[in-house]
């Protein structure tokens, strides 16, 4: 058994040394996450990476889009979705003061890629115990069916005063559900977070948090969940920040090997 885990060591090591830049996360990403109360503001969701999104959403891949403020979910539908650019967009009212969830969750698709590509993506975007046990499993050539969907939060201030009930789980398959309110932060503090799939929270996550700030992006950081699917990452400059994590399961079906679901919250730190 030790050759086997040497062997499989070494095979995840040459593929993390191969890997590029491959990363296709879902954010919703603000110039600024703090709005004025009573406005329309057109919220942008990006599809690539934290720096540029490759192309949009269309509104038939959209399961669901709500907001939240204290603790009081709406449901705001696809009426203002507007996917004509790479950039997609969705026009959310902010009428009070307080700090909103906004959510977009998305279905269901499925992709086929080589064992070679389906190796970079797990190495790249943060899934090394699928790809340790491929290695294990000596499948690390062979052809992947994935499905996966992707569910986005963001937390938005309207005007000056921090609310609660950003709290309130979502239902999605997969949703990062913040434990503490950001905009009662500052520099230096911790941002806490359960990382919940299928409603319940998931012990041993892996969980990265990135971001931006005014001289560029920062290295991202990574923990994992304890018992209680709960992740903490310090807070250590100001900018736009993410925490994303996958979960994905080996399912084994006819058609499809592998089903992934993708979780974003993104925030600012002023």
């Amino acid at each position: 058994m030790k050759s086997r885990t040497l062997l499989a060591g070494t095979a995840v090591a040459a593929v993390l040394l191969a890997t590029a830049l491959h990363a296709h996360d879902l954010f919703i990403k603000m110039d600024s996450f703090f709005v004025m109360p009573g406005t329309a503001v057109q919220v942008p969701i990006i599809n690539g990476t934290f720096q540029g999104s490759e192309n949009s959403i269309t509104s038939d891949r959209v399961s669901d889009v709500s907001l939240v403020r204290e603790g009081v979910r709406r449901e705001l539908g696809t009426a203002a979705w507007d996917a004509e650019t790479e950039t997609t967009y969705v026009e959310v009212r902010f009428s009070e003061e307080g700090t909103y969830v906004l959510g977009v969750s998305t279905f269901p698709n499925e992709l086929e890629m080589s064992g070679a590509d389906f190796a970079e993506y797990l190495a790249h975007d943060g899934l090394p115990d699928v790809l340790v046990q491929r290695a294990l499993d000596r499948e690390l050539d062979q052809e992947v069916r994935e499905r996966y969907s992707k569910h986005v939060k963001a937390l938005i201030q309207a005007g000056d005063r921090p609310t609660g009930g950003l709290d309130l789980v979502l239902g999605y398959p997969a949703e990062l559900v913040p434990l503490v309110n950001p905009y009662r932060l500052a520099p230096g503090d911790e941002m806490v977070v359960r990382a919940v799939v299928e409603g319940v929270p998931v012990a041993n996550q892996l969980v990265i948090a990135g971001g931006e700030d005014s001289n560029g992006s920062f290295p991202e950081t990574s923990a994992r969940t304890d018992e209680e699917g709960v992740a903490r990452f310090d807070l250590h400059a100001a900018g736009l920040w993410y925490v994303k994590f996958i979960s994905m399961e080996k399912v084994g079906l006819e058609d499809v090997d592998y089903e992934s679901k993708w979780a974003t919250l993104t925030f600012e730190v002023r």
